[in-house]
C-alpha cells in the first residue's frame, strides 16, 4: 500500500463617533494562543483524570459532543486508518510496541496515549516524536475555535476530548499511514470511541475505576467491549471466564470478531537469559499469514509477553488489511520500543527507576520484574497513589518486595492519598515500619541518603508520581550541566 511522507498611519480625527470596540472578552478569545497559552487554556477545562470519581459528572462522557467537535474539524477521524486499544492494564505497552513496529516497517505512524509523564506533548506523537510546541499551539487554536461552535446542548468539551480531537486533526493533517489510539477511560463512552479502526484490542481486564465503570469485572468488560465495531476484529489476551464470556457475547451482538491469544491465535512465550540482553521473554505468534518466531519482548517483566503477543497479532491482522510487516522489521521495531514510565531508569547514581504501576496486580508484576531483571542489594520504594485505588492491595504487594518504604504524594494530583494514611495502613497490614514525606523531592533526598552503590530506589504508584520524578531528575541534571547550583 502507498506510504505517506511526513512534511501605520494614524486615522484623521473627525467629528464622527468612533466605532464601538468589541468586548474585551471576545478580543481575547479571538487572539491566537501561543504554546504556553494553549496549555493554560487546556488545563482550565474539566479534567476527569485529575478528579475524584465521586465528583465526576455523567456529563463528562458524551460521544455526541465529541462527534460535534470533530464535525467542526471536518471529521479528521474519517480520513485516517487507526488501531484502537482498550484494557485495564497493558494497553499503553501494546500501543508503544505496535507503533514502534509499524514505524520500523516504513510507515508514518501517529500515536495517541495517556497520561503523559512530563510534557503534555508526549500524548501526541508522530513517527515517535512528540508533537512540536508550534504544531500543538496551531492545532489547539483550531480545536478551540471548533469547541466554541459545539452546540450548547452538548455541554463544554473536556480536557481529554480536546486532546483527542487535537490528535486526530493533527494526524489527518500529516496524512499518517496509520494512527495507534489508546483508550483513555473505559471504552464505550471514551472520546476516542468515534473511530472505526482496522483492528481493535482489549488487554487484561481487572477491577478499576469501579465508581465510573462498574463494580464487577463483567460490568467493566462490557464497558471495554464498547469499542468493538461491526466487521472489525478485536484481539484480546486470555482472561478469566466471566470476562471472556462478556466479550464474546458483546462481539456476537455487534457483529465483531473476537480473537483470543492462545486460543484463536497460536501463541507461546518463554523466559530466557542471553549474554547480550540478560533475562527476558520471547514470544511467538503464528497464523496462516504470519510466522513471528521467538521475538524478544522489549519491555521488562513476564506480564509484557502477552502484551507483545497482542501487538504481533494486531500486525498480523493489519497484514490482512494490506500492510506489510516482515519479521526482520518487526523485530527491529520491538527493540526500539521506548520504556517510558515502565521500569525506566531515570538516574544511575543513585540508581532510580520509575514505574506507573497503580493496581495490586501491576505492583506485584513490578516487584517480580525488578527481582528477575535488576541486580541490587536493597530496594527502597517511594510510593504514592490515588486515594480511590485499591490501596490495601498495593500496600500488601509492596510489603513483599521492598526493604524500605517511603510514602509521599504527587504534587499535581488532587486525588492523591495522604502519605500519613498510607503509612498507617501499611504498618497495620504488614507490621513493618515506614517513613513519609510531604513532597516527592523530600522522599528522593531521604532515599538517596539511605542507599549505597548497589542499592535501588523504585518510585511507583501512579504515572503522576513517575512523571514528577522524571521532571525533578531532569531539572537536577540540567542545573548540574549549567552549573546553576543545587
Amino acid at each position: 500500500m502507498p506510504r505517506a511522507t511526513t512534511r501605520g498611519r494614524a486615522a484623521a480625527r473627525t467629528a464622527e463617533p468612533k466605532p464601538a470596540k468589541p468586548p474585551a472578552k471576545r478580543e481575547a478569545e479571538a487572539a491566537p494562543m501561543t504554546y504556553a497559552g494553549s496549555v493554560r487554556w487546556l488545563e482550565e477545562r474539566v479534567n476527569v483524570e485529575a478528579m475524584r470519581p465521586a465528583r465526576v459528572s455523567s456529563d463528562a462522557f458524551k460521544l455526541d459532543r465529541m462527534r460535534a467537535l470533530l464535525a467542526n474539524l471536518d471529521n479528521p477521524h474519517q480520513a485516517i486508518k487507526t488501531v484502537h486499544v482498550a484494557g485495564s492494564k497493558g494497553k499503553g505497552s501494546v500501543c508503544e510496541m505496535l507503533a514502534s513496529c509499524l514505524g520500523a516497517c516504513g510507515y508514518t505512524v501517529g500515536l495517541f496515549t495517556s497520561p503523559h509523564l512530563v510534557d503534555v506533548r508526549e500524548r501526541v506523537r508522530l513517527a515517535g516524536d512528540p508533537i512540536t510546541q508550534y504544531s500543538f499551539a496551531q492545532a489547539m487554536n483550531r480545536v478551540r475555535e471548533a469547541a466554541e461552535r459545539v452546540p450548547a446542548k452538548h455541554g463544554v468539551p473536556t480536557y481529554f476530548e480536546l486532546l483527542s480531537a487535537l490528535a486526530l486533526r493533527f494526524f489527518a493533517d500529516k496524512a499518517v499511514d496509520i494512527a495507534v489510539v489508546e483508550v483513555g477511560l473505559g471504552g464505550r463512552l471514551d472520546s476516542t470511541n468515534v473511530i472505526t479502526p482496522e483492528v481493535s484490542a482489549i488487554t487484561t481486564i481487572q477491577l478499576e475505576h469501579t465508581q465510573l465503570l462498574g463494580d464487577t469485572v463483567e460490568k467493566i468488560a462490557l464497558e471495554k467491549a464498547g469499542i468493538m465495531k461491526p466487521g472489525v476484529t478485536t484481539i484480546t489476551v486470555p482472561q478469566e471466564d466471566a470476562v471472556l464470556d462478556t466479550l464474546r457475547a458483546h462481539a456476537a451482538e455487534v457483529g465483531a470478531t473476537l480473537a483470543v491469544l492462545g486460543q484463536d491465535i497460536e501463541y507461546s512465550w518463554r523466559f530466557v537469559a542471553a549474554h547480550d540482553m540478560g533475562p527476558h521473554a520471547r514470544v511467538s505468534v503464528s497464523t496462516a499469514r504470519t510466522e513471528y518466531e521467538h521475538l524478544a519482548v522489549p519491555l521488562l517483566g513476564e506480564h509484557q509477553a502477552a502484551n507483545c503477543g497482542v501487538a504481533l497479532a494486531i500486525l498480523d491482522r493489519l497484514r490482512e488489511r494490506g500492510f506489510e510487516a516482515p519479521e526482520r522489521d518487526v523485530a527491529a521495531g520491538l527493540a526500539a520500543t521506548p520504556n517510558n514510565g515502565r521500569l525506566e531508569e531515570i538516574l544511575d547514581s543513585p540508581r532510580i527507576i520509575v514505574d506507573g504501576a497503580h493496581t495490586p496486580t501491576s505492583i506485584k508484576a513490578l516487584v517480580q520484574s525488578v527481582g528477575a531483571h535488576i541486580r541490587y542489594d536493597s530496594m527502597v520504594v517511594i510510593f504514592g497513589c490515588a486515594a480511590d485505588k485499591d490501596v490495601d492491595g498495593m500496600l500488601t504487594e509492596i510489603a513483599r518486595g521492598a526493604d524500605k518504604v517511603i510514602f509521599t504524594k504527587a504534587a499535581d494530583s488532587a486525588r492523591a492519598a495522604d502519605p500519613a494514611d498510607l503509612e498507617r495502613r501499611f504498618t497495620e497490614l504488614s507490621g513493618k515500619m515506614a517513613q513519609r514525606t510531604d513532597t516527592l523531592k523530600e522522599a528522593i533526598n531521604t532515599a538517596a541518603r539511605a542507599v549505597g552503590r548497589e542499592d535501588l530506589i523504585c518510585i511507583t504508584g501512579s504515572f503522576h508520581l513517575a512523571g514528577e520524578a522524571k521532571k525533578l531528575v531532569q531539572q537536577m541534571l540540567e542545573r548540574k550541566r549549567t552549573g546553576a547550583g543545587a
